[in-house]
């Protein structure tokens, strides 16, 4: 089965042929996957090695000749490892570029903690002015991955996934999508959660709603489907650290009675390898247990 990843090299190596301001950097992951593309465009196919900081530095000075740099590792080494570097050398000198992960929170359970990253969305809300997509589905990561790449010189980070949903939809990079109606709350589901969240919710009167870009966050998608609710009660369901888009949720609805739930991926490290299931099962995010913990929480407020 096609992943995300398996549809990254061919989408920027034709954007590559496309654009002569696209530029990609890598740190040796995911080197084979251009081989061909550094023939055709050899001074914009650039590997560094196994040096992630200069991986950003690299893709930082590109961005400074008005290139449109691409670069692309496994998130715990593009987005913590080198955090200084995306902090400074791209935040603070005001420059664009388009920073594109693999492994996500667990994907690679073999790899150990040093390969996962479900803090890498969080960390990136401590910066001002990230774009990040969160597709939940190969086509979607086309998507956005070309929405990105022609974002001008905005900094935007593309999360991929192994986990994905069975079917795509028609994602614009911008709002959030109306799946499912309802008036006893709101769920809002972040990419590869989809498929889980409808499961988990059938039978359930609520609106459900699909996020792939989480930042910005669609403050006004998620007060109109609050405000169209009996009560606004919100869960929201993501693939990486729990909690993580609470504070914006409670920020879009802070002129409504309501109450947030945040789910996701616990802060409690699992020291044992497993499968990916096994993560999602131990994380509460399989859709039985989804269903029980949303359900929960929807029914926990007192009606008078």
């Amino acid at each position: 089965m096609e992943t995300m990843r398996d549809r990254f090299a061919p989408v920027v190596s034709r954007l590559l042929d496309e654009d002569p301001r696209v530029a990609v950097v890598l740190a040796e992951i995911g080197r084979d996957h251009f081989v061909e593309a550094e023939r055709r465009h050899p001074d914009r196919v650039i590997n560094v090695g196994i040096r992630e900081q200069l991986l950003i530095g690299t893709g930082a000075g590109l961005a400074l000749t008005g290139l449109r740099p691409v670069m692309h590792t496994f998130a715990s080494f593009l987005v913590e490892r080198p955090f200084e570097q995306v902090k400074l050398d791209l935040g603070h000198q005001d420059v664009g570029g388009v920073l594109v992960s693999a492994a996500a929170s667990f994907d690679w359970p073999s790899g150990g903690v040093t390969h996962m990253a479900p803090g890498d969305v969080a960390l990136l809300d401590t910066l001002d002015g990230w774009t990040v997509h969160v597709p939940g589905h190969p086509d979607e990561a086309e998507t956005l991955l070309r929405h990105a790449v022609g974002a001008g010189d905005d900094r935007v980070y593309v999360r991929l996934s192994v986990q994905s949903n069975r079917e795509a939809l028609a994602v614009d990079g911008e709002r959030f999508l109306t799946v499912r109606e309802g008036r006893g709350g709101v769920v809002v589901a972040v990419g590869p959660m989809l498929d889980a969240v409808l499961a988990a919710t059938d039978g359930l009167d609520v609106t459900v709603l699909y996020a792939t870009t989480v930042r910005p966050f669609d403050a006004g998608a998620l007060r109109r489907a609050a405000g169209a609710a009996d009560v606004a009660d919100v869960v929201i369901v993501e693939p990486y650290l729990a909690g993580t888009s609470t504070m914006a949720a409670n920020d879009a609805l802070g002129d409504l009675p309501h109450r947030v739930l945040g789910l996701g991926v616990g802060r409690r490290e699992l020291r044992r390898y497993g499968q990916i299931e096994e993560h999602v099962a131990a994380h509460g995010l399989d859709s039985a247990s989804l269903r029980e913990r949303i359900s929960g929480f929807l029914r926990g407020r007192a009606r008078g």
